[in-house]
């Protein structure tokens, strides 16, 4: 496959490549280069070979080719409704069923890469491996979204989340529960270190869960297996316990403390820094109606998220999709926030690609454009780079090298 482009984003985000084009061949990018270098070639296979590498050729003259986007925290087990626990009352297959097209959704937004950070009975895995192997029915066939998967979330008894069953009461529960999530393929361990407001009859969302102890077990049974540890954590003292144990991810990060104000520590901030902890801060597609919802702290969150970024904090996109009202598929209008903030689009466009890619483990596979990387490609009308809006016009997606056209995008 040939794709065209009037503009291909760079692999830092920081300029395209004018008039370019990009060679397909076994889901894998071959190369990438001037359109006068590899379109000659190109039409040279498939002249000689109509099933060869320039069997297909897709042209966009006037529009972005940049890497496929990854949403770094969704929860495809939710139906993103006003009542998410709702849909728990199926049975699994009725569930998975629900996912496939969730999947769908992110294919639709733009999202090539997820990572799931929580579900019930290994369903997200399932599924996982249903796009890996081609099987699943109604995502898109197999190229994609890859999915990157935590399996069950742990929790303390009666913590938050309890309901997907991760209830762990100590260490030797602890590491059955780590090691049960890997050998079912799970990539990402998920501990819930603080309360959330999802459980309404679980800790309150400041409040921290684990003691450092049990914390420091999960950290050290993940870290054993080479898998990365995300950690729930709203609470400012459960994101100082978190990173005190040298968890990868901080997902939230709100810094909430009792009463549910905002107040961030300072130190803590510094050693998130310098360890290199990258923070998630779950941004919902619909930010711009969080000051109506929470009007006394929506600002003050906001407000620590420009801090984070400007103090040098490796920030992640994410949306939390399934939880209340945060769609799938909504990750363009959740990074919005970021140039609210005044952050720059190439920083913005990094979140979603190189620095998500690179946080996740998949640094040499994903989130750029570039010979050996996966083929997973967005086209969009217009140029991300000065107009961010650009990521809601989507013509088409390529997964794994599979030509995915959204509903009601535009044909070439």
């Amino acid at each position: 496959m040939l794709i065209t482009a009037g503009r291909v984003l760079s692999p830092t985000c920081d300029g395209y490549l004018k008039d370019g084009a990009v060679l397909i061949e076994d889901h894998r990018v071959t190369a990438v280069g001037p359109r006068s270098e590899l379109a000659e070639p190109a039409d040279a296979a498939q002249a000689a070979d109509r099933d060869g590498p320039g069997a297909e050729r897709l042209d966009f003259p006037d529009a972005t080719l940049l890497p496929g986007l990854i949403d770094a925290h969704v929860h495809l087990i939710f139906d993103a409704g006003p009542e998410p626990l709702a849909g728990l009352q199926q049975s699994n297959e009725e569930l998975l069923a629900a996912m496939r097209l969730r999947a769908r959704q992110l294919l639709d937004g733009g999202v090539t890469t997820a990572r799931d950070l929580g579900d019930r009975d290994g369903l997200a895995l399932r599924l996982a491996a249903e796009i890996a192997g081609g099987s699943a029915d109604g995502v898109g066939g197999p190229g994609g979204p890859h999915l990157l998967c935590a399996g069950t979330p742990l929790t303390p008894p009666g913590g938050h989340c309890h309901f997907l069953g991760g209830e762990v009461a100590d260490a030797t529960a602890i590491r059955a529960l780590v090691r049960a999530n890997i050998e079912a393929g799970a990539t990402v361990v998920k501990v819930m270190e603080s309360g959330g407001g999802l459980t309404k009859d679980g800790p309150r969302i400041w409040e921290r869960q684990f003691p450092p102890e049990a914390l420091a077990v999960a950290v050290d049974e993940a870290h054993r297996a080479g898998v990365p540890v995300a950690a729930h954590a709203h609470g400012t003292e459960a994101i100082a316990a978190a990173v005190q144990a040298d968890v990868d991810t901080i997902e939230h990060c709100t810094w909430i403390v009792p009463g549910g104000g905002v107040e961030m520590r300072d130190d803590v901030l510094e050693q998130i820094v310098a360890k290199g902890i990258r923070v998630c801060p779950t941004i919902s597609p619909n930010w711009h109606r969080l000051p109506q919802i929470f009007p006394d702290r929506a600002e003050a969150i906001f407000d620590v998220c420009r801090r984070m970024v400007e103090s040098g904090a490796r920030l992640i996109a994410g949306t939390d999709a399934g939880v209340q009202r945060a769609r799938f598929g909504g990750l363009a209008d959740s990074l919005g926030l970021y140039e609210h903030l005044g952050v720059p689009n190439r920083d913005i466009l990094r979140m979603a690609t190189t620095e998500a890619a690179d946080a996740l483990g998949l640094g040499d596979l994903v989130g750029a454009i570039a010979p050996g990387f996966r083929a997973d490609l967005l086209v969009v009308d217009g140029d991300p780079l000065t107009d961010l809006g650009a990521l809601r016009r989507i013509s088409a997606v390529i997964a794994a090298g599979q030509l995915y056209r959204p509903e009601a995008a535009p044909s070439r």
